[in-house]
This record gives structure tokens, C-alpha cells and sequence, in this order.
């Protein structure tokens, strides 16, 4: 797994390494060196190079004047603009006339708020200049911690990120700022991170074995309660990839004569108590309770509907499932903002604050803002852990790059999968998926990442054009063949750079 720092947490591993006996000058030293030697892989060579270096007046505009300084001794043509000196425009304009590259020096990780004043014109004289442009930590502009724009800001070939991952490099709009990333290790004494990017080699090393003596109910068994009138197919993709990710057995319970149009195939499907509108009755939740205890995980929510009776029933079985529990859609929405359905199911805590009782929520920005009362916002890590600690469940905040959050602090933020995941569906094959895992016998964090990664590839795997959700669910074969990857799936460089979508 990789280790992101906030801005605040950098700062804080930058003063305990000074604090430890490593003087500030030395680190500036060792980060100027490592921005250097980027700007030299760059340029492929340095003799006779030409750069322009705009460097600002704290530690990252230091690193940029070191960067300059060793750029000078190995042969190249360095024009250093310092912002506190002021930039002439015409200068700035001949200089990166006559440019190779421009390194980016400005602002560093702390930096709020809008580009202003001689800043915002470097930003966008950069812009026009068309040559590619490397710069220091987080590129001048975004927001270390959300990766929010809210102006003017470079936009990096490079981006050089200074002993750990920002989370404005990942989340977007920063990350279409960042370009590619590499992260260079300077010697900064890091703490035990809680906020990770989840790996390939992560996954693999969490998925279970399938024991050779295994039967359908011994490798976990999955119940998906979903389905109303019109909108039988959202269950029907939980429980198709639910099979797909390893469970041995799904049983698809749905109101009424919806079950039996969608019985058939590998699903098995039973018929719940229905209003005379077609949707799950009230009553529905006690024939899901009976015997749910032989069930390795249970998915509420996909296509259930707003009816009250239904609501009723969700609210019932979040309280008194007894087994793993992944509610989604309409299984959030039914909770109306109340948390405390949720807050039963999770008393007291287990080991390092999981649930014994363990729920995953799966929402989307407005299911996350009609559950917890609040707009996710930019932050969309704060946002995802607020939830987490409030409803002590683990929180899939989906989205671009999708946020997995636990109760303690623990936090993934996802790289896989892209724009072509945006259809209708997706997300009733994630909650399948989740679920499967957590049957599997995975503990929820890991089988929340796991799947979130996992789905990702699927998508990546399927292809962009004219993807829909039933692709990813046919992926999932070559996703999970044997080995750390499936057939087709691209590796996450070890190297420290990052590829974007």
C-alpha cells in the first residue's frame, strides 16, 4: 500500500525529522537535489538545456533555487524569477520563449485559496508556453488536501511529490493538474500513515484461498434483498457479481411476482412479501431473518424503492441482521439522515474500532449528503471519515477516485476505473461485490478496498466505449484468474509513478 500525507501530517514528519537531529537546510538540500535530477530525466541531458525556475518564497521556492543551482553546475541555462523580487512579464515571457522547462517552485503543500496577482499570471504564461513543465510537491494552484482548483493553476508534466503522496494529487481536479507523479524519498521521518492507495499486490495478498474441500456454502453465501416494480434488474446485478466475486450461493430475495420474472440462471430468487404496488411490504424483513444466520453477507438497498412499508422493513433488518451487512441505494436512503439503525447494529466496537456487527455503506454524493445531512464538499476524505466515526461503519464514498473509510481513522483512496464507470448499474455490482468478500471471510475494510480496486479493473479491463454494467460483471473472471493481476490489466509502476486517467 502507499502512504498519502495531508499537508498538515507532512508538516508535521518534516518538524520531527528536523526535530531528530536532520537540519532544515539538509532537507532543502536533499529535495532541491531530487527535483534536479527529475528535471535532468526531463530533459534527457542538461548541457546546453535552457530553464526557467519560478520559485516563491517558502521551503518549496528554496528547493527550486537548490534545483537551479546543481541544473547550473551540470551545464544548463538557468533563469531563476523569484515572486517575492516581482515578475516582469516581458522577461518571464522571453525566458520561456527560449525554454526546455519550466520547474514550478511557487507554492508548496499548505497553499489555500486562488492564485492571485503575478502568481496566477506565471500560471497561465505557463499554460501558453506549451513546454513541459515539472513541478515541486503539488503544482501551484491546487489544494494539497482536496485537490480543489479554484482558479488559475499549472498544469504539470511532472509532478514531484516530496516523500509521500498529497491527496490533492489524487483527487481531481488536481489530479488532471499533476501530470504524471513520482514520489521521491528525501529522508523525512514518516509516521504510521492512516491514508493509502490499495495496490494490486494489496488485493491479491487479502483475497482468501478457496479450499479444495470447499462447498457452496462454505466459501460464504450471499443475500441481496432489493427489487420493485420495473426495477428488478439493480438486485440482479448485485447477485450476479456477488457469484462473480467468489460467493458460493446468492439468493436474490424480491417482492412479490418480481422474483419469479427474474428466476432463472445461476441466482436463486424467492419471493418477499409485496405492497399492492409491487415493492417490499413490511413484513418482507422477518422472512429475510429467518435463517439469514446461514449467510455470509446480506446487500440492502439496490432498487427497493421509497415506499414506507419498505422503508420500514430496511430500517428492521439493518437493526437485526445478524451477519456482515452492505446497504446501498435505496437501503441508505430509507434511513431518511437517522443513524441510529446503523449505531445499534455496531455495539460495543471491536478491535481497533470495526464494528462486530460490520456495515458497509456504499453512497454517492447525494445519498452521502440525504444520510448524513451534509454535502460531501471538495474534502472528500474528511467527508468520508466523518461519516465513518459518526455511523461506526465503513463508508464507500464512490466517486472519482472513490474513498474507503473505517470508523478509526483508516482510509484507501482508489486509482482504478475512470469516467466510463458512470452508468446506471455500476454501483449495484460494487455492492455485490463487497458483499461476496466480505462472505468470503475478509475483514470489511479490506473487503471494501478489495472490491472498490477490483471493480475498477473490471471497468478498465472491459473497455471505455459503450461500457455497461453487466461488463464489468463479465470481466471479473479475468480480473481474479490466479495470480496478483487478471489477463489485460495494467500494473501499477513500483517506481513511484503514477499513471492518471
Amino acid at each position: 500500500m502507499r502512504a498519502v500525507l495531508t499537508p498538515v501530517e507532512m508538516a508535521a514528519a518534516d518538524a520531527a525529522t528536523i526535530a531528530g537531529g536532520v537540519p532544515e537546510a539538509e532537507l532543502v538540500e536533499r529535495a532541491g537535489g531530487a527535483v534536479a535530477r527529475a528535471a535532468r530525466r526531463l530533459l534527457g541531458g542538461t548541457y546546453g538545456r535552457r530553464v526557467v525556475v519560478v520559485a516563491g518564497k517558502g521551503n518549496n521556492g528554496a528547493d527550486g533555487q537548490v534545483a537551479a543551482q546543481a541544473l547550473d553546475g551540470w551545464g544548463a541555462r538557468v533563469d531563476v524569477l523569484r515572486l517575492v523580487e516581482g515578475i516582469d512579464p516581458d522577461r518571464l515571457s522571453r525566458s520561456l520563449g527560449r525554454a526546455d522547462l519550466a520547474i514550478d517552485a511557487m507554492f508548496g503543500t499548505g497553499f489555500r485559496g486562488p492564485l492571485t496577482g503575478e502568481a496566477a499570471s506565471v500560471a497561465t504564461a505557463l499554460d501558453r508556453a506549451l513546454l513541459p513543465v515539472l513541478a515541486v510537491d503539488v503544482p501551484s494552484g491546487v489544494d494539497g488536501t482536496t485537490g480543489a482548483v479554484g482558479g488559475p493553476a499549472v498544469a504539470a508534466t511532472v509532478t514531484l511529490c516530496l516523500a509521500a503522496l498529497k491527496p490533492g494529487l489524487l483527487f481531481y481536479p488536481g489530479a488532471a493538474y499533476a501530470g504524471e507523479v513520482e514520489v521521491a524519498d528525501i529522508g523525512v521521518r514518516l509516521p504510521g500513515p492512516s491514508i493509502w492507495v490499495a495496490e494490486e499486490e494489496d488485493v491479491a495478498a487479502w483475497l482468501p484461498p478457496r479450499p479444495f474441500e470447499s462447498h457452496k456454502w462454505s466459501v460464504g453465501a450471499v443475500y441481496v434483498v432489493g427489487g420493485s416494480e420495473g426495477m428488478v434488474g439493480a438486485p440482479m446485478l448485485s447477485a450476479r457479481a456477488a457469484l462473480r466475486a467468489g460467493a458460493g450461493l446468492v439468493v436474490a430475495g424480491l417482492p412479490g411476482k418480481a422474483a419469479a420474472r427474474a428466476s432463472g440462471g445461476e441466482v436463486i430468487t424467492r419471493s418477499l412479501p409485496a405492497t399492492p404496488g409491487g415493492a417490499l411490504d413490511e413484513s418482507g424483513s422477518k422472512e429475510v431473518l429467518d435463517g439469514l444466520d446461514r449467510f455470509g453477507a446480506l446487500v440492502v438497498g439496490p432498487g427497493l424503492g421509497a415506499r414506507k412499508p419498505t422503508m420500514a422493513a430496511v430500517r428492521r433488518l439493518v437493526s437485526d441482521a445478524p451477519v456482515p451487512l452492505v446497504l446501498d441505494a435505496d437501503g441508505l436512503n430509507a434511513l431518511a439522515g437517522d443513524l441510529d439503525p446503523l449505531l445499534a447494529r455496531s455495539a460495543p466496537p471491536g478491535p481497533g474500532g470495526v464494528p462486530q456487527s460490520a456495515t458497509v455503506l456504499t453512497p454517492h454524493a447525494g445519498e452521502y449528503e440525504r444520510l448524513s445531512g451534509e454535502a460531501v464538499g471538495d474534502d472528500r476524505l474528511t467527508a468520508a471519515r466523518h461519516l465513518a466515526a459518526r455511523s461506526r461503519c465503513i463508508v464507500v464514498l464512490k466517486g472519482a477516485r472513490t474513498v474507503v473509510a473505517a470508523p478509526n481513522g483508516q482510509t484507501a483512496i482508489n486509482l482504478t476505473g475512470g469516467p466510463w464507470l458512470a452508468t446506471a448499474g455500476t454501483g449495484d455490482v460494487l455492492s455485490g461485490m463487497v458483499a461476496a468478500l466480505l462472505a468470503r471471510g475478509m475483514a470489511p475494510f479490506e473487503a471494501a478496498a478489495a472490491a472498490v480496486h477490483l471493480h475498477g479493473r473490471a471497468g478498465d479491463t472491459a473497455g471505455h466505449a459503450g461500457l455497461v454494467a453487466g461488463d464489468l460483471i463479465d470481466a471479473l473472471p479475468r480480473v481474479l484468474a490466479p495470480g496478483p493481476r487478471g489477463p489485460g490489466v495494467p500494473r501499477l509502476e513500483m517506481s513511484g509513478r503514477w499513471p492518471q486517467a
